[in-house]
């Protein structure tokens, strides 16, 4: 299980599955391919197979990042309300 660094698109695979529960909650393992969703996503995790991918997107600009990001927001804008009501 290697963990993808960065979000990307597959140019070349053999047999790659990935597991993508972090991102989606689905507990299957996506079969990824030229053909049919190249996409790899920062945060998952590589269950079987090889690949190479062109890195799209990497930190806060990735699917994980912008993720983050927005929950960081809510968090923030939550207090700043808290504070004003003090």
């Amino acid at each position: 299980g290697d963990l993808l660094p960065a979000d990307g698109v597959l140019i070349q695979g053999n047999d790659l599955k990935i597991d993508e529960s972090s991102l989606t909650g689905e507990s299957d393992h996506v079969k990824k391919s030229l053909d049919r969703d190249p996409m790899l996503l920062s945060g998952t995790h590589v269950m079987e197979g090889s690949g190479r991918m062109v890195v799209t997107a990497v930190g806060v600009n990735s699917q994980t990042g912008i993720i983050f990001t927005l929950l960081g927001a809510g968090g923030d804008e939550e207090e700043k309300e808290k504070e004003k009501e003090k």
